[in-house]
């Protein structure tokens, strides 16, 4: 009995574990981007405004992803609608790191909040649906401590990208900016979500 609580226990513990890169990947999302801004506004031409509105599109695609995510979960499951998200993700990511005008980053940055936006809903509801009622509340609530993990992993991960090039704005691999890399890394959470989600049910 001992011994199947505890697989039991684990295989909860793996679930959450791979639920919450989810939230992991909102709050890497939202740190990465504080990282390319100086990159952006050489890149694009911007001023503040512009700037302001191009990395603020992942707002309003996070409301529109996080609206439709309950929809879709009821009529696709959840896991399946969280690997939508993280492919979502991944492609977005690249996109971000490769766009070409503002216009393209803004959409690339709109579909990489839907992404999240989903994921962020859908995450804590698959944890509440699959753990005990006694430990449910404190395994939900891993979400949020995975956010702000995902922040400081965007605030670290800019941080050596920066330094490894020199700044921000020099060539780093592949003669590509520091910057657009930056866009690029967050492509590594969302595929390690991707593959796990496979390992759930």
């Amino acid at each position: 009995m001992a011994t199947l609580e505890r697989t039991n226990l684990g295989f909860i513990g793996l679930i959450v574990a791979v639920a919450t890169i989810g939230g992991f990947m909102f709050g890497y999302d939202s740190g990465a981007i504080n990282g390319t801004q100086e990159g952006l506004r050489q890149a694009f031409a911007l001023d503040e405004a512009g700037l302001g509105l191009t990395v603020s599109a992942l707002l309003p695609g996070c409301a529109l992803g996080a609206f439709l995510a309950g929809r879709f979960a009821d009529v696709w499951g959840r896991r399946t609608v969280m690997m939508v998200a993280a492919v979502v993700f991944i492609l977005s990511a690249l996109a971000s790191g490769a766009a070409g005008s503002a216009l393209a980053l803004a959409i690339a940055r709109f579909l990489a909040g839907a992404a999240v936006g989903a994921a962020s809903v859908l995450s804590p509801a698959y944890i509440s649906e699959v753990t005990p009622a006694a430990m449910r509340g404190r395994l939900a609530s891993t979400q949020q401590v995975m956010i702000i993990s995902g922040l400081t992993g965007a605030f670290l991960v800019n941080y050596w990208l920066a330094g490894a090039a020199g700044t921000s704005l020099a060539p780093f691999w592949g003669g590509y900016p520091a910057w657009r890399w930056m866009f690029w890394v967050q492509a590594a959470p969302a595929l390690l979500f991707l593959v796990t989600l496979l390992m759930i049910p």
